[in-house]
């Protein structure tokens, strides 16, 4: 049972390093910097997979697993209480997270849309100029 307990605080010490990590990625996406956004998804997922291996560890040792004390059900019920914590503000700062990247899409939707104004006005003046161009050469 100790096997389980020592699984669940690894468990929620990388669980703080994806909360961590997304804090810290949030304050770039706040000031519109979102240079590092690959980077930073393959660092979520490493600790992910890490995450799930710690899971799948812990059915195995919970299948073999005998009895429990007392003092080693308080210890998972606080590491449960304390992942349950974590998976709870993960899942708050990826709607924040999803939320600034709708933003910043939308965002570039206009400028591109912006562009295209800019660039169907400037053909459009170019187009009644260039006759004269053809009519001057001819």
């Amino acid at each position: 049972m100790l096997r389980i307990i020592t699984l669940l605080e690894q468990k929620n010490h990388y669980l703080e390093k994806f909360y961590s990590l997304n804090e810290a990625e949030l304050l770039h996406f706040a000031n519109g910097q979102f240079g590092h956004l690959d980077e930073f998804y393959r660092h979520r997922e490493a600790i992910l997979n890490t995450v799930r291996y710690i899971d799948t560890e812990i059915e195995k040792v919970h299948d073999e697993a005998d009895g429990v004390s007392p003092d080693q059900k308080r210890r998972i019920a606080e590491n449960l209480a304390i992942k349950e914590e974590y998976v709870n503000r993960i899942l708050a700062q990826d709607l924040e997270i999803l939320s600034c990247i709708e933003s910043e899409k939308s965002t570039i939707i206009r400028e591109l849309q912006e562009i295209r104004r800019t660039k169907k006005a400037v053909g459009s003046y170019k187009s009644r100029s260039t006759p004269h161009r053809l009519d001057e050469e001819a």
